[in-house]
């Protein structure tokens, strides 16, 4: 994940950085595929909402490939060692735009992969992608793709960074300092001149968009990431795709299945999205799943002896750490160097703190520190969550997040007008982090290329068994998506972890991992609905 390497899975695996990116993208038929009318019963409604379900379906592609991309499903990579032992890189050509190919434009899209160990014979290849929108898949695969011995021992280990992401074309918004101020910009605003100082920032960072990446900025939606997908498993000379893919991973996996639904061989989809909701019901959600999430944190500090928010339970610790962030808001907290933490920083450490309860132990630790005026904790939280370097330096998550979000689907508000109407359910999903979630929310209004989709389902009829997973007290990705994704897709079973944290595979659960590797290595899916603790 991030430089700091303070926790596993905040930054590789985000789907919304709901400080200031809008909610989980959920898509849209490509242009040149039809988006068909469908009966949406069965459908699993998301938590706490009752948007409008989505009345279209994701129509497949035409199976034959066309002659104007066949250049393109042909080609040879070369590949070539690349700094890390036991893996090797190339780079793959894809059409910038796909219904206009042969306009000469294309995208270099960078490629790793780690070939099968053995022994047992070689299943084909296992792309990987770590979610974000924005995670570099590569760098999940070098360091943290979690597929055991028995898995890479059979297949080639495989990963692409999507177009506009890392080493593939990447977006790229403002410079180093100004992505510092951006931070910093106040995600609860008290008056007037705070909302303009929040909305002028956003148009800021979406002109910067505009200004460093150009053409590119209307082409990285996650229906061509998809196709790219395609392209790379034609090229590896598999048949059918076999992919693992996280959080937002799992939208870009089940929006594969939904084009190629014929080219399915195994999917997982760990910790799933619910591509039918629109964007203002995915953020309401998303701020229920970290409230969700916040008050398992909360109970679990009230049974330790150095609990900072007090022994009582969430209720108490949901007033200490709101009180403590409008202290911030006040007289942000020194940290021993130029940089000070602010309330948006402070907020930003704590979400980051949520995705792995592994990290409990140091969110208590460094809010002890914070409330006694030290910033310096909560503020290398902060870091590790936007991935910014101890020199100052930032990865291009946090540009490609709002990239493939505001292009993917249209945005929860259109000003904040609408911001404060909502206000009170977002509250109501989270006293804690409703306000800032919802005010993050507003990003999209001023995005300077306009939308290519609206929320649809995915059935992907005619694919083979796909493996769809849920946690129950997941913060980014609530676990009624996974219940909504799986009731969507024809061919879905559903596995259920009851745990904490974001996503599940290679986290810990035997019975999980257990579950997934037998669908991957004997094509034998867990029973439906089974569950493990």
């Amino acid at each position: 994940m991030a430089t700091s390497r303070l926790l596993r899975t905040a930054g590789t695996v985000l789907t919304a950085t709901a400080l200031f990116i809008s909610g989980c993208s959920s898509g849209s038929p490509p242009s040149g595929a039809a988006a068909s009318g469908a009966p949406t019963s069965g459908r699993t409604a998301s938590a706490g909402t009752a948007p409008a379900p989505a009345t279209s379906t994701l129509a497949p592609l035409p199976t034959p490939i066309p002659a104007a991309l066949r250049p393109y499903y042909d080609q040879k990579l070369t590949w070539r060692e690349c700094g890390v032992v036991g893996f090797e890189c190339s780079t793959m050509k894809a059409p910038l735009d796909y219904e206009h190919p042969s306009a000469g434009t294309d995208l270099k899209l960078a490629v790793s992969r780690k070939k099968a160990t053995g022994p047992g014979d070689r299943l084909g290849s296992l792309m990987v992608n770590p979610g974000g929108p924005g995670g570099s898949a590569i760098d999940y695969l070098q360091q943290y793709a979690p597929q055991p011995e028995a898995v890479r021992a059979r297949y080639d280990m495989v990963a692409m960074d999507p177009r506009g992401v890392a080493r593939s074309e990447p977006v790229t918004c403002l410079s180093n300092a100004q992505m510092d101020d951006f931070t910093r910009v106040d995600q609860t605003p008290d008056d007037d001149a705070e909302v303009e100082r929040l909305t002028s920032s956003l148009r800021t960072f979406a002109q910067g968009c505009l200004r460093r990446s150009g053409a590119r900025l209307g082409h990285i939606s996650t229906a061509e990431s998809a196709r790219d997908m395609d392209v790379l498993r034609a090229v590896l000379g598999d048949d059918k795709l076999t992919y693992v893919g996280a959080s937002y991973g799992t939208f870009l996996g089940a929006t594969y299945a939904g084009l190629f639904p014929s080219r399915v061989g195994h999917l997982v989809l760990d910790g799933a999205m619910d591509p039918s909701l629109p964007a203002r019901a995915t953020n309401r959600d998303q701020t229920a799943g970290f409230d969700t999430a916040f008050t398992a944190f909360a109970k679990d500090c009230a049974k330790q002896r150095d609990c900072p928010l007090g022994s009582s339970g969430p209720e108490e610790a949901g007033r200490r750490l709101t009180a403590l962030f409008k202290k911030l808001d006040a007289h942000p907290a020194p940290t021993g160097g130029p940089r000070t933490l602010t309330e948006s920083l402070a907020t930003s450490g704590v979400t980051a703190a949520m995705y792995d309860e592994g990290a409990w132990p140091v969110l208590r630790e460094y809010l002890a520190e914070a409330q006694k005026g030290d910033g310096r904790g909560l503020l290398a939280l902060s870091d590790s969550y936007y991935e910014r370097d101890p020199d100052g330096t930032y990865a291009n998550q946090m540009f490609a997040n709002p990239a493939v979000n505001c292009l993917d689907l249209p945005g929860a508000f259109s000003g904040p007008d609408e911001v404060r109407a909502a206000l009170p359910a977002f509250r109501k999903a989270s006293p804690v982090f409703g306000e800032s979630f919802a005010w993050a929310a507003l990003n999209c209004a001023y995005w300077p290329v306009k939308p290519t989709g609206t929320p649809h389902r995915i059935t992907a009829e005619g694919a083979a068994p796909i493996l769809v997973v849920g946690t129950t007290r997941d913060p980014a990705t609530p676990y009624p998506w996974a219940r909504s994704l799986a009731a969507q897709l024809s061919s879905a079973t559903l596995l259920t972890y009851d745990g904490d944290g974001h996503t599940a595979y290679g986290r810990g659960s035997d019975c999980i991992d257990t579950a997934i590797n037998t669908y991957l290595l004997e094509s034998t899916p867990p029973p439906p609905d089974k569950t493990c603790t």
